[in-house]
């Protein structure tokens, strides 16, 4: 349980990073951070997942890289969804997707 408690809060911490680093890309508060963690996860294990499921050859034909695209989607959608959690443009949410996935490889790297 304290595991999830930490990876949540890492998470909301690479959200703010990202925010910091793309413009366009605009959390307001930690708070803010931690709800949009929340609402992107449960996008991603429904919607996600089956929009990765459908477009699977696609991403297997660009080795992965059309997955950072429905992850863009994800972070467009619960920028709507999730107030004080901004994402203008699709080109902000598509370079917020690849470095939020570089955040998750470098703490992923960082807790083995």
């Amino acid at each position: 349980m304290l595991r999830l408690l930490v990876r949540w809060v890492l998470d909301a911490i690479a959200l703010l990073i990202v925010a910091w680093l793309v413009p366009g890309f605009k959390v307001a508060n930690l708070p803010s951070a931690l709800i949009a963690v929340i609402v992107i996860g449960l996008l991603n294990v429904t919607l996600g997942l089956l929009l990765k499921l459908i477009t699977l050859p696609l991403g297997i034909l660009t080795l992965g890289l059309f997955f950072l695209v429905i992850n863009a989607l994800i972070l467009k959608l619960a920028s709507g969804v999730v107030p004080g959690f901004y994402v203008n443009t699709f080109g902000a949410a598509f370079i917020g997707a690849a470095v939020l996935a570089l955040l998750h490889m470098l703490f992923e790297a960082l807790s083995s």
